[in-house]
């Protein structure tokens, strides 16, 4: 990036300061994240047991509810199939509740055969949604690179990566995808925006997506879209016969302005949300992937990402920029 060139001298530059405005309640917010009312809702029990089936083959005894009630308690607390059983043992025995808990074998298997409930995002009231994209790497079991360092064994590690798509105005994650670590983010951009209803204003992302199938992708969606992507340092306007396309708009700007000036008019600063999202997703959820197969892992990153999004609608900061007194 352009200001990393000026890196010696940023020292002498104030560090913007924020203060949140409505501390209160942000406050209450947090402390009711982790209450178990917010994720043992009434609902939840009411709809526990599966309804009886007509057809041939045995009878479920869980509802695909109570398997996702099962497994949003273990995402936000952290623990393994087993730990959540107990954990739902004792809370029905508190409570008094005559229920059946799910045993961690049936959680494990009803995990990777267990479908997400489509969550579509509706469009905003004032307007089309500034959507941000980017990805990110999350671990898996094998042995670690220590192991390959000390002992020369070839490491057995892997990664999987969580491709998002984030709303700008609210900070929700409206679209994921999970894929293995060789897949590059541009293929990616079309599974995403097919999980989003409503139009597209603004399309931000990095210089990974940089290219025309990114560009394709969105305006297939939104015709009318804003699709905000920095080229990359040796890129060069197509040349094609016409009036010029965004992308050689762009190009040409950052020729003339420079990328710093582009940057504040496009609101390409915007993209640090999604940053903020990834990290609120590795420190809240974890940077490790529990599940072992992908289809059980798919379903862990979808719980995740739901529960992110109910945690951040518990309580949002009101973030206001102080004002800095010059002496």
């Amino acid at each position: 990036m352009p200001y990393k060139h000026n890196a010696d001298r940023r020292h002498h530059i104030a560090k913007t300061k924020f203060r949140i405005s409505n501390w209160p309640e942000y406050e209450a917010g947090l402390r009711r994240r982790g209450s178990l009312t917010l994720w043992m809702t009434p609902e939840a029990l009411a709809g526990w047991r599966a309804p009886r089936r007509k057809t041939r083959g045995g009878q479920p005894r869980y509802s695909d509810l109570a398997i996702e009630t099962a497994l949003t308690l273990g995402c936000v607390f952290g623990m393994r199939l087993r730990q959540t059983e107990g954990l739902m043992n004792s809370v029905f025995d508190l409570m008094g509740l005559d229920i059946p808990v799910p045993d961690h074998t049936t959680l494990s298997r009803r995990a990777q055969k267990w479908k997400p409930p489509a969550r579509r995002n509706r469009p905003l009231p004032d307007g089309p949604l500034h959507v941000l994209v980017d990805s990110t790497g999350l671990k898996m079991y094998g042995a670690g690179q220590w192991r390959e360092e000390k002992h020369g064994a070839r490491s057995r590690r892997k990664w999987r990566k969580l491709h998002l798509a984030v709303d700008a105005n609210n900070g929700e994650i409206i679209a994921h995808k999970l894929t293995d670590q060789n897949t590059d983010d541009p293929s990616q951009v079309e599974p995403l925006l097919s999980q989003i209803d409503g139009g597209i204003d603004q399309f931000t992302a990095d210089g990974a997506y940089d290219g025309k199938p990114t560009y394709r992708s969105v305006l297939q969606h939104s015709a009318t879209a804003s699709v905000v992507i920095p080229p990359r340092s040796t890129a060069v306007e197509s040349g094609d016969t016409g009036p010029p396309g965004q992308r050689d708009k762009h190009i040409a700007t950052i020729a003339k302005d420079g990328r710093l000036k582009w940057q504040a008019a496009t609101g390409y600063g915007k993209r640090a949300l999604i940053e903020t999202a990834i990290g609120r997703y590795k420190t809240s959820i974890g940077r490790r992937l529990r599940a072992r197969s992908f289809a059980a892992q798919q379903v862990e990153v979808a719980i995740g990402c739901a529960v992110l999004n109910r945690m951040l609608a518990c309580g949002r900061p009101d973030s206001v920029r102080c004002q800095v007194r010059q002496t």
